[in-house]
């Protein structure tokens, strides 16, 4: 049990996170880029869902429809991001990655405090001046590994 708590909630020395980024080729940079763009596609879908529980509608949405939203708002996110010459793959495993974390996090969510508050856990687990634990970085590290070869800047 101790294990475990160690590696949820244990924060890890900022020395010895530096040393796994370092381990896993993650540049801080681009760890930033992609939490803007998780927050951006976050936010998209929170303020664009009619479905169930929401304060304007009780519309119940099938899981069809639930999809087609996820799929407009990441078709938005990355023709946002396209516009600041930022190129993201439209389609591969990143995007069913994103899809399943928000299948799971928000449209089957009966809580929405829980659905609302993403933005801020995406924050927290993007922001490099905070503490990290080792499942943040094991969360992190799969998501950066997930987006490293999707996303092409530029200039």
């Amino acid at each position: 049990m101790e294990n475990f708590y160690n590696w949820m909630s244990k924060p890890i020395p900022h020395s010895e996170v530096e040393v796994w980024f370092s381990v896993h080729n993650m540049i801080p940079e681009r760890i930033e880029l992609f939490g803007v763009m998780f927050k951006s596609l976050a936010i998209s879908i929170i303020e664009t869902y009619l479905g169930e529980d929401s304060s304007e509608t009780k519309i119940l949405l099938s899981d069809k429809d639930k999809k087609n939203h996820f799929d407009w708002c990441w078709k938005k996110m990355v023709s946002d991001f396209e516009k600041e010459n930022i190129l993201i793959d439209s389609e591969g495993d990143h995007q069913e990655y994103m899809w399943n974390f928000f299948q799971d996090s928000f449209y089957s969510q009966k809580e929405v405090n829980i659905r609302e508050a993403i933005p801020h856990f995406i924050d927290e687990l993007f922001n490099l001046d905070t503490p990290f634990a080792k499942s943040d970085l094991d969360i992190l590290t799969e998501l950066y590994k997930t987006l490293q070869n999707k996303v092409i800047h530029v200039d």
